[in-house]
């Protein structure tokens, strides 16, 4: 009596193959999504980082130095590829600074105009 295959092994090996390029296919858009959302996250919160730093850096010089090195101090700590707009001025016995960043979409310089603001004060200073 010749030894029979078992039934399932020979139905099953046949009707399984190419599961596994196909399940693939299919996750490989969702966790490439899921990647751009978290790299997405990460940039907004960075940028917010970003101008909160600029902010305070520009306040504290422009507390010292006034206006002009108040706005090349933010200029100085934020790259070159942000679309930036820098506010600073006195409020009483406090120099002020505003920083807007334009909310970037995937990396900086792409945005949708959506403002990040950064703000930071010091208490004014004389330079001997």
């Amino acid at each position: 009596m010749p030894a029979r295959r078992p039934v399932r092994a020979a139905r099953g090996e046949r009707a399984d193959r190419g599961q596994v390029a196909v399940e693939f296919v299919g996750m490989v858009p969702l966790i490439l999504l899921l990647v751009a959302a978290v790299w997405e996250c990460v940039l907004i919160g960075y940028a917010f980082s970003l101008a909160g730093n600029a902010a305070d850096e520009a306040a504290r010089a422009g507390a010292v130095h006034g206006g002009g090195a108040c706005d090349a101090a933010a200029r100085r700590h934020v790259g070159d590829a942000w679309d930036m707009g820098v506010e600073c001025g006195e409020a009483g016995n406090v120099y002020k600074a505003t920083v807007k960043l334009n909310l970037p979409v995937f990396f900086p310089g792409l945005d949708i105009g959506v403002p990040i603001t950064g703000e930071g004060g010091s208490a004014k200073e004389e330079e001997d």
